[in-house]
């Protein structure tokens, strides 16, 4: 999911790329009509860009080009809203698009470090203990200290969840959450706001049936002055979603 990212949105796609470079990857960002240029971006760099053995640099003219590198195979798919829908809907666009055995939500900002797979994917492919990776902020990783209120509210959030529907996640917010063909073939997903965080995870937990986990992961937080959107409405609307969500 991608709004207003054009500072950032190159760096990015270059670390995303080098991840678990022997996976082949479908990368889809769906632009949710940005206004910043980060469309005509997109537009100009990345449709139907797609190679071989190769990794991704930022030419001079701040684009993207495929050199040669370690990633078995990439393919870039952008897709385009016309009209803002929310991260939710963002990523709902995206996951009906994705044709991948394994899916991970990556927000096109910087506070993720996509190294961060290696072990996630580690957990579903070669240990196949695991349905579903979440990641976690408060497993002692670098984690940028910020905003006393966002880490209370996160914490109040997953304890609720963790109370309603019988789990331990410390970290339902999180972006970072793999998980297999199975598991998304299994998802109604509706909310097209940050309430897609909530959403998915009740569903994977009322489910009964997905193996679990967590991990720590690095988390290089953003200020609001450097592009941070999420606000204390989206907060007071998870406590509503974690509510509407466990009702039959």
């Amino acid at each position: 999911p991608c709004y207003n990212e054009r500072e950032t949105i190159a760096a990015c796609l270059e670390r995303v790329v080098a991840a678990v470079p022997e996976v082949a990857k479908e990368i889809i960002i769906v632009d949710d009509c940005s206004r910043d240029g980060t469309r005509e971006w997109l537009a100009q760099h990345l449709n139907e860009l797609a190679g071989e053995h190769c990794a991704v640099a930022i030419s001079a003219d701040g684009g993207l080009t495929l050199v040669p590198g370690p990633a078995r195979g990439v393919q870039f798919r952008v897709l385009y809203h016309e009209q803002n829908r929310g991260k939710g809907g963002a990523l709902q666009t995206g996951l009906r698009a994705a044709s991948g055995d394994v899916v991970v939500i990556q927000d096109a900002d910087l506070e993720y470090d996509p190294e961060d797979w290696t072990q996630m994917l580690d957990l579903i492919c070669r240990r196949r203990v695991a349905d579903v990776v979440y990641g976690s902020r408060f497993y002692g990783r670098p984690h940028r200290a910020l905003y006393f209120h966002h880490y209370m509210a996160n914490r109040l959030i997953s304890f609720l969840f963790n109370l309603l529907y019988n789990q331990t996640l410390s970290d339902i917010e999180v972006c970072y959450k793999m998980f297999t063909r199975e598991v998304l073939e299994s998802l109604n997903i509706t909310a097209n706001d940050f309430g897609f965080e909530v959403q998915f995870s009740a569903q994977v937990a009322l489910a009964r049936r997905w193996r679990i986990y967590e991990m720590g992961i690095s988390y290089y937080g953003r200020t609001y002055d450097e592009g941070k959107k999420i606000n204390w409405k989206d907060g007071v609307k998870a406590l509503w979603y974690l509510l509407k969500y466990r009702l039959p």
